[in-house]
């Protein structure tokens, strides 16, 4: 069965650096998006019109209600996961491993989030400032309308920095100790806390459990990532500074509200030697945040070009470790 895995896993990442996200055919994540906003309206519902008049809220109720969508929404997941996966095992063992190496290209996001932040560059490079807006708006949270070339550039690296960790890593490391079923779960857990863990007024309270899971979830492969990410700033030539990605990694790691969010976005930013992060607005607020990484040269567009590069050979570097560990624990040790 581990063997099976081994196997369902290599497939598996090879089909999401190839193929990527399928765009036409159902996807288990825009599944669980649907779950998460079907649960968002039933358990917490229209609270817009009296969202600034706390005292007609019960606060507790919504976070207690919180608590049970994230419950739901994992265990619904790893029910629903483990029957497809475990299914189609006991059916026959290369189905599974057809099965399994499917659920594990859709859980792994690096050619999607190397597309979409490509889309950008080219609007960047031939298209018009409204074009290379609207496609950033596309995979940052962040107010978009008011962005410049340089803000639209800066946000698609930081995008990819970030998303290195939960978007490509912490997938890979849960997928291969625990099958679709964990990766599933996990992926479940960040799409939750991009949905409702906002700090606004109206999820605060609600989607503080979806918030912390998600911390709780990517603090170790969040540290593993920037390691990675340290690796392969050593391997990428001469567009890369590894001593900067060290350095900045140290200082800035922690140069946000999240514990983990600025992990890889330091070490890509002392790399690239540019400065990320600062002031963004959000739902009409400027929210303020240190910045991470220093000045050393002004961003530029190619550096969403090097961003998915790093995080490219960051994906390669996990998946051959993650491999040596099971080579070595198999026949060594």
């Amino acid at each position: 069965m581990v063997n099976n895995h081994i196997i369902a896993f290599a497939i598996g990442f090879c089909l999401d650096r190839i193929i990527g996200d399928p765009y036409n055919i159902p996807h288990p994540i825009r599944l669980i998006g649907n779950l998460i906003s079907f649960l968002d309206k039933k358990l917490l519902g229209n609270i817009e019109n009296k969202e600034n008049i706390q005292e007609k809220r019960d606060l507790q109720k919504e976070k207690r209600r919180g608590i049970l969508m994230a419950t739901l929404v994992i265990l619904i997941t790893a029910i629903v996961t483990f029957i497809v996966s475990f299914g189609a095992y006991f059916i026959n063992k290369y189905l599974g491993i057809v099965v399994e190496a499917v659920l594990t290209c859709y859980i792994l996001a690096a050619k999607s989030l190397k597309d979409e932040s490509m889309k950008v560059y080219k609007a960047l490079e031939t298209g018009t400032i409204e074009d290379a807006r609207k496609a950033v708006s596309m995979i940052v949270g962040r107010d978009t309308a008011s962005l410049d070339k340089e803000g639209v550039t800066k946000a698609v690296v930081e995008t990819v920095a970030e998303n290195t960790s939960d978007g490509v890593i912490a997938p890979l490391i849960y997928t291969f100790i625990g099958g679709p079923v964990l990766g599933l779960i996990y992926k479940a857990i960040n799409t939750m806390d991009s949905m409702v863990g906002y700090h606004n007024d109206k999820y605060e309270y609600f989607g503080k459990a979806a918030a912390k899971i998600d911390d709780v979830a990517n603090y170790l492969p969040a540290r593993a990532s920037a390691v990675f990410m340290i690796i392969a700033a050593f391997f990428g030539g001469k567009d890369y500074s590894a001593s900067g990605a060290i350095k900045i990694f140290k200082r800035d790691r922690y140069n946000h509200k999240s514990p983990n969010s600025a992990q890889t976005e330091s070490v890509c930013a002392g790399a690239l030697s540019v400065r990320l992060a600062g002031d963004a607005s959000y739902f009409g607020k400027i929210v303020k945040k240190p910045y991470i990484g220093d000045p050393i040269r002004a961003i530029e567009t190619d550096d969403i070009k090097r961003a998915c590069r790093l995080m490219y050979l960051t994906e390669y570097i996990c998946g051959l470790t993650l491999l040596a560990l099971w080579a070595i624990v198999k026949f060594v040790v």
